[in-house]
């Protein structure tokens, strides 16, 4: 990077954000996981880092909040041509099941196929997630997952806790809560991955989550039960107390304060208002705006916190190819994540 000037325009082809570096030089590295599988409503989320890369290109790399962090070197890894493929393959069985289902179909021998199928694949994808993360983390790295849908971080979160022995907290920004046993009989569904992380063996010590706004009453419940630790700031309570003269500060504060010391930042895109991501999968009215969701960063830093890692999903393409505008603002989350994340290893 020593000829690298970060004040000129340069191709996301270089890497990620325009920055020329290899993978050993990096202090950070993001990993893509193309997969939607098991998605339920909207499609697109296998192309998130393909669109988010693209859009990378377009951030000033200085930062007013996180300085030059980019400095420590920021890589993300070539897309898996393979997982793509098997992505599309086993999306399409998921989607033949769904059908069955949704036509009331009495062939419960193809049903239970279909669904043994698909449950094996996103196993395996876990699998090769958890690998992929283990590599990374073993190269001294800090480590970002990029989906794909909210189902992908679950084998970086499973590596993460295998390496600070289920000592750190899970931040989870989402529109929903994630906390369904099954979806649809999925078992790793896009709708499961925070009860599937909270009921790993070694579990993370807390689930702190922001912007829910969209469950089941099995989630709610859930959610309530002390012994999960988990506490939820759900968005229309968040709305009501900014609505009666409490500020985005003091509820911030309160977030935070619900956090063990180390931190593991998971940004479903959708737990933004559905402006900022038109074309995401599952869009809910309400939500963060991205001041509200930067503040929580910076708060998180400030209070003396390390994020140990993240994950960003559900950035997506909708039933188009491209969606200049849902990559734009997923490459700005994702530079401040990745900002913060390297901020916050040395809290300076």
């Amino acid at each position: 990077m020593s000829d690298f000037d970060p004040s000129q325009a340069i191709s996301s082809e270089f890497g990620i954000f325009g920055i020329p570096i290899e993978e050993s030089e990096a202090k950070l590295i993001l990993l893509p996981v193309p997969w939607e599988v098991t998605t339920s409503y909207g499609k697109g989320a296998s192309n998130g880092p393909r669109i988010i890369r693209q859009a990378s290109e377009q951030i000033d790399l200085f930062d007013l909040e996180t300085g030059k962090s980019y400095e420590q070197g920021y890589f993300m890894r070539e897309v898996s041509n393979e997982l793509m493929e098997t992505n599309h393959k086993f999306k399409a069985k998921a989607q033949k099941l769904i059908e069955l289902k949704t036509n009331l179909s009495d062939d419960r021998a193809q049903m239970t196929s279909l669904l043994q199928e698909v449950n094996q694949a996103c196993n395996q994808m876990t699998d090769w997630v958890f690998t992929q993360s283990q590599e990374i983390l073993k190269a001294g790295k800090v480590l970002g997952l990029v989906g794909g849908d909210h189902s992908t971080p679950l084998g970086a979160i499973k590596a993460l806790s295998q390496k600070y022995l289920g000592n750190f907290g899970v931040l989870h920004f989402d529109a929903h809560a994630d906390l369904r046993k099954a979806y649809q009989g999925f078992e790793q569904s896009h709708a499961s991955i925070m009860y599937n992380v909270m009921t790993m063996p070694e579990k993370p010590k807390k689930l702190v989550q922001v912007g829910i706004r969209d469950f089941c009453e099995e989630e709610y419940e859930f959610s309530q039960d002390p012994k999960n630790n988990i506490k939820t700031f759900f968005d229309i309570e968040n709305k009501r107390r900014l609505l009666n003269g409490e500020s985005w500060a003091s509820i911030a504060k309160e977030v935070v304060a619900e956090l063990p010391q180390n931190v593991y930042i998971s940004f479903d895109i959708d737990g933004l208002e559905p402006s900022l991501c038109p074309s995401t999968g599952t869009p809910v009215a309400g939500g963060l705006s991205l001041s509200e969701a930067f503040y929580i960063f910076r708060e998180v830093a400030e209070s003396g916190r390390k994020i140990i890692g993240f994950d960003l999903n559900e950035v997506s393409t909708g039933d188009d190819d491209e969606a200049e505008w849902d990559g734009n603002v997923g490459a700005r989350v994702l530079y401040k994540l990745c900002g913060w994340a390297i901020k916050t290893q040395t809290n300076k």
